[in-house]
């Protein structure tokens, strides 16, 4: 399973407006030029974030967009799945899944275990945890090198 850029990239704009929201609205020209994304990308992600209830765009002369509730009371999981949909590595892993062969095999319990260890990570990790990571990032002088 891989996270798509735009379940990463919709992370990192959230993380973005949690962190910007206190001088109000954030715009996508500025988290876009923060982040060094495409403005025109984050259209498309916003998108989804906004019909979850996940964000709300404010018009107008400084306007942008701010978050619905507070960053501790996001999971992770709360922002991807809008725009990855089920995190399942397989379809037979989600309790809806079904396989012809998931009576006899072998392999439908590690999907499921798979499946439950990534909803776990995703699901208790909030965006007040991402921001508290980037404000430590931060604090220590900049984004850490990458080897």
């Amino acid at each position: 399973m891989k996270i798509s850029t735009k379940g990463r990239y919709a992370l990192r704009l959230m993380v973005d407006i949690a962190q910007h929201t206190h001088s109000g609205p954030v715009s996508l020209r500025d988290a876009a030029r923060r982040q060094q994304l495409s403005d025109k990308y984050l259209e498309q992600i916003v998108t989804p974030l906004a019909k979850a209830g996940l964000v709300r765009s404010v018009r107008g002369a400084g306007g942008g967009y701010l978050l619905t509730r507070r960053p501790e009371e996001y999971s992770v999981g709360d922002i991807l799945r809008p725009l990855e949909g089920d995190l399942a590595p397989v379809e037979c892993a989600t309790d809806g899944g079904y396989c012809e062969h998931s009576c006899d095999c072998v392999t439908v319990e590690l999907w499921q275990d798979i499946h439950k260890a990534v909803s776990a990570v995703v699901d208790h990790t909030t965006l007040a945890d991402l921001v508290e990571r980037q404000h430590t990032r931060q604090g220590h002088g900049g984004p850490t090198p990458c080897p």
